[in-house]
């Protein structure tokens, strides 16, 4: 089959790539998506739980074990069907700081300042949340929405982040990030917003868009230094499709740079020793891996009624399963974290660098994936925002079905421990400020003992996960490790462009998700413009 566009990956970006291609009815465009179609609990936002260890719709990749995490694999979920990641994540919308953007521009990538992503960003968001209309879009294909903190949990941390010199910030994403909030999120009338329902739901009858699911890519196809196609498996057999003008590689963080090194373009000395051809010597390929690893601290409250171990158990969760079914909220239509925090680590920046977010209750291990404790609490990760520390991606081996190499090398740069360690700090003034009182809080972990630096640290090596941000393996810039240019064209290849979080060359201040699609939004609009 001969396409103008094939696009590999319908995930947060690529599902925006496909939408935006096919939009024109000029353009014959193939959308391939290794999971299915659907999942029933994607649709309802609490099952994020129920997504969180199923294979049929997750990758469920896990890291190597390093000495930073204790020896252990860090759990490395990524969706598996249409919409990705936006299918089975938190659903929290932060764009990110402006400084995050100019940041990329000063770095040598042209376009890419926040007046210069300002506009997708705006376009691909319809908010009704009030704010300036200079900052936020209003018809966009992505329902974003921001809660009101009602539940008295939620006023009394507020309260109690002022008590500590953290004010209320009605639109962290608007002029300015600072503050603390409910968490805006891609929830809209209780059901998750998703790039499959967002992006792919309108577009699926267009007669120039095919979309394959159950589509494992395999290799990119290749004349010369020219990428012709896609190798692919589906069915139970091998396929191949054929591109007139460009391939556009959306398969996240993980998957992307995966493609690449199996079609031969990486490091040499790595790909030859596991007898891939060499294509293109590109060392970039799979390095510079990011994320936000996040301790998370609990807390036991002792004020019963406050948090869902006490109304979301038994006969409350019928009740939180009635409301839901009313109103669309309560337990059931709640964006993963409902609160967040960005904060300064220290008098004098010039933005917030750490990142606070609570969880009304606490979970434990099920069957399933996570289920709600029958301990009374409260959840709080805390960790930075930018962290220095880089890690890598590599395939093992020449099989397509085997998992990459996932190495975080986390805590490696001595500025992100001392700042995990502050960030844990400032959780603990903020729930032990005069507001949290009436809840009788009492600190679980890592434990009212656990005072110095050392031992906080010591206890995140033993206890922190990541919060599911993996960014930068294919990294954009004009340096000799950058993979992608300002345009998204992989260096050296013709008709071949990357667009997902692989493409950043540094962490955003915040969840990935809202950079991602605006980064769909984006690379679709230079395709567009040749």
């Amino acid at each position: 089959m001969h396409y103008d566009y094939i696009v590999v990956g319908a995930g947060s970006a690529g599902a925006v790539v496909a939408n935006r291609l096919s939009a024109d009815p000029r353009n014959k465009v193939l959308l391939l998506e290794a999971g299915p179609a659907d999942y029933r609990w994607t649709r309802v936002p609490v099952g994020s739980a129920r997504m969180i260890t199923n294979p049929a719709v997750n990758w469920l990749y896990s890291s190597e074990p390093e000495a930073t995490t204790d020896g252990r694999r860090i759990p490395v979920p990524r969706g598996r069907m249409l919409g990705g990641s936006s299918a089975l994540n938190g659903m929290a919308f932060v764009r990110g700081q402006a400084q995050d953007f100019d940041t990329w521009a000063q770095m040598g990538n042209q376009g890419w300042s926040y007046e210069s992503v300002l506009p997708f960003f705006k376009r691909l968001e319809s908010y009704d949340g009030g704010g300036d209309d200079a900052f936020r879009g209003r018809d966009g294909p992505l329902r974003v929405t921001n809660p009101e903190p009602r539940e008295p949990f939620f006023a009394a941390v507020i309260k109690a982040a002022g008590e500590v010199g953290i004010a209320h910030n009605p639109d962290y994403n608007g002029a300015t990030q600072d503050g603390i909030a409910m968490s805006q999120a891609t929830i809209a009338r209780g059901r998750r917003m998703s790039t499959a329902r967002c992006y792919l739901d309108p577009a699926r009858k267009r007669s120039n868009l095919r979309i394959e699911t159950g589509a494992v890519a395999e290799a990119l196809l290749f004349e010369g230094r020219r990428c012709i196609g896609v190798r692919y498996a589906a069915g139970g057999e091998g396929r191949e499709a054929r591109v007139a003008r460009e391939v556009i590689v959306s398969g996240g963080t993980i998957n992307s740079p995966q493609l690449l090194e199996l079609s031969g373009i990486g490091q040499p000395g790595r790909l030859q020793s596991l007898g891939i051809e060499v294509r293109h010597a590109l060392p970039g390929v799979g390095e510079n891996l990011r994320d936000h690893y996040a301790p998370r601290t609990k807390w036991a409250i002792g004020t019963k009624g406050i948090t869902y171990n006490d109304t979301a158990r038994g006969l409350g969760l019928v009740r939180q399963a009635l409301r839901y079914a009313l109103s669309g909220r309560g337990l059931l239509g709640s964006v993963g974290a409902p609160m967040r925090a960005f904060v300064r680590s220290r008098d004098g920046l010039a933005a917030p660098d750490l990142l606070l977010g609570w969880v009304p209750m606490l979970t434990e291990p099920g069957p399933k994936g996570p289920k709600i404790s029958r301990q009374s609490g409260v959840t709080c990760y805390a960790h930075p925002m930018r962290p220095e520390s880089r890690g890598h991606i590599h395939v093992v081996s020449a099989d397509p079905g085997t998992p990459p190499a996932i190495n975080f090398n986390f805590l490696s740069s001595a500025v992100d421990a001392e700042l995990t360690v502050r960030a844990v700090r400032i959780a603990r003034a903020i729930m032990t400020a005069p507001a949290m009182a009436p809840l009788q809080v009492s600190e679980l972990a890592p434990g009212r003992e656990q005072t110095t630096d050392e031992e906080i640290l010591d206890w995140v090596k033993g206890a922190a996960e990541t919060t599911y941000h993996p960014v930068g393996t294919c990294k954009m810039g004009t340096d000799e490790m950058a993979v992608v240019d300002p345009q998204l064209r992989v260096h050296g290849i013709d008709g071949l462009r990357v667009a997902d979080a692989s493409i950043m060359p540094t962490l955003t201040s915040g969840n990935t998700n809202a950079p991602s699609i605006m980064i769909g939004e984006k690379a679709a609009d230079m395709v567009l413009r040749g």
